[in-house]
C-alpha cells in the first residue's frame, strides 16, 4: 500500500497570495494536484492543511481525501510532514511526499514512481529529469522515524542526504518535478504548460 502526503498548508509568502487557490487550467490549483493524485495508483491522499484551513477544506470536501490541519505550520514544512504522517494507514508500506504546488505533475509520473516502488527493495524512490532530482519522493515506511524527527522548513530531501546509497533514481520524460509555484512569474508559466498539455 503506498500513502501520498501531499503538502498544502504553506503561506505563499513569496508570491504574495494563496497560490493553491489561483484558477489553474479548469479548476485551480490545488484540486488539480489532488485529481492528478487521485487519478494515479496511490492507494490514499491524505492533504495537510495549515493557511486558510476553513476555505481549503471546503474547496475539497467533494474530493475523496483525508484532510488534517496542522497547527504548527508556520514552523515549516517539516511540521506538515509530521502531521500527514499521523492520518497514514498502517497498512501502508510507502509513502509519497507530494507538494500542492506541482500541479503540472500527471498521473503517469506518479504511476511510474508507485510501480518503481512496489517492485525494489530501495528505500527511497526520487524521480529524475534529465538527470535532476525533482519531486514527490517516495520512502519505505522504515523511515518513518527519521522523518517524525525533522525540524524546520525543510521536507524528505534532507533524509536522502543522509542515505545516498537507498535511493532509487526514477528517469521521467517531463520536468515537471522539477517545476513548483512559488512566485507570480511561475504561476504564469505553468499555466502556459497546461494549456499546451490539453489534448
Amino acid at each position: 500500500m503506498v500513502s501520498a502526503i501531499l503538502l498544502a498548508a504553506g503561506q505563499s509568502k513569496r508570491i504574495g497570495r494563496p497560490k493553491l487557490l489561483l484558477p489553474f487550467d479548469d479548476g485551480i490549483i490545488l484540486k488539480r494536484t489532488i485529481d492528478n493524485l487521485l487519478r494515479s495508483k496511490v492507494d490514499e491522499v491524505i492533504v495537510v492543511l495549515g493557511y486558510r484551513a476553513q476555505e481549503v477544506k471546503k474547496l475539497v470536501a467533494d474530493r475523496p481525501v483525508k484532510t488534517i490541519f496542522n497547527p504548527d505550520y508556520p514552523r515549516g514544512m517539516s511540521t506538515s510532514l509530521i502531521t500527514g504522517l499521523k492520518l497514514v494507514n498502517n497498512r501502508a508500506e510507502r509513502v509519497m511526499v507530494a507538494l500542492a504546488d506541482q500541479p503540472l505533475i500527471g498521473k503517469e509520473i506518479y504511476n511510474k514512481l508507485v510501480e518503481a516502488s512496489l517492485n525494489c527493495d530501495t528505500g527511497i524512490i526520487a524521480p529524475t529529469y534529465q538527470a535532476k532530482r525533482g519531486n514527490p519522493i517516495i520512502f519505505s515506511t522504515k523511515y518513518r522515524g527519521e522523518l517524525l524527527a525533522l525540524e524546520g522548513d525543510v521536507g524528505g530531501q534532507e533524509i536522502l542526504k543522509r542515505h545516498p546509497n537507498d535511493i532509487l533514481e526514477v528517469a521521467v520524460n517531463s520536468g515537471s518535478i522539477n517545476i513548483d509555484i512559488d512566485t507570480e512569474a511561475d504561476y504564469y508559466s505553468s499555466q502556459k504548460l497546461a494549456s499546451h498539455d490539453r489534448p
